[in-house]
């Protein structure tokens, strides 16, 4: 069985309310059957029709009692969770985030991602702006971070090198650079609004992206 069918088998399992309670008390600890069916106000042949779902996915695991022999616990696999992951991702040279102006975005972004992360990471514009948005630069101020109010929005073409993992956070960027980027993230532009709400939710919006990518970075 491959990862990918590994990963259907058991997200198909899981898609019953009885069998998610399930995993969700065999997290905390192993449980005999009849607990289970204690814990869930289980009839002792629908707690056995699930167990038997659940280890045929591979997502439990029998042990038999060292106390009483007639007694077995269920436990999970120890690398379910891991399963279900999508695959690592090998870490780049340089994370590039784009937008269109390189002035707020992927600014912000840049600035996110170099707390996070040890992977280098720059910002660049596909039509750069005279200056940096103060309303990003507050916004980076308010959740402990630093834009420097005077550097220069550059373009994409003075910025960009061999080896960069190139993000657009911008649909205006994503679509002029026709496929030129690696990835695409929709983060809608805060400057049209231009209040601190729409600066800190495209913040929020951008710390989340990273935090989720940044996790599935294999170790260097």
């Amino acid at each position: 069985m491959s990862d990918i069918e590994r990963r259907v088998a058991i997200f198909a399992a899981l898609a019953d309310q009885t069998r998610l309670r399930i995993v969700d008390l065999l997290s905390l600890g192993d449980l005999s059957s009849s607990e289970i069916g204690a814990a869930l106000d289980l009839r002792s042949n629908l707690v056995a029709h699930h167990l038997r779902t659940l280890e045929s996915a591979r997502i439990i695991a029998r042990t038999r009692s060292e106390f009483d022999r007639r007694r077995s616990y269920i436990g999970l696999r120890a690398e379910v969770f891991d399963t279900l992951a999508p695959a690592s991702v090998t870490p780049p040279e340089r994370v590039l985030f784009v937008c269109t102006a390189n002035s707020a975005r992927s600014q912000l972004a840049e600035a996110i991602w170099r707390d996070a992360s040890a992977v280098p990471a720059a910002s660049a514009g596909t039509r750069p702006a005279a200056g940096v948005n103060p309303g990003a630069t507050a916004s980076a101020s308010r959740h402990g971070l630093r834009i420097d109010s005077a550097r220069r929005p550059r373009h994409i073409d003075e910025v960009r090198a061999e080896g960069d993992l190139v993000i657009t956070v911008c649909d205006d960027a994503h679509e002029r650079l026709k496929s030129g980027d690696d990835l695409h993230w929709s983060i809608p532009d805060p400057a049209v609004q231009g209040t601190p709400a729409a600066f800190d939710t495209a913040f929020d919006s951008l710390r989340l992206r990273i935090r989720a990518f940044t996790s599935r970075l294999s170790a260097a």
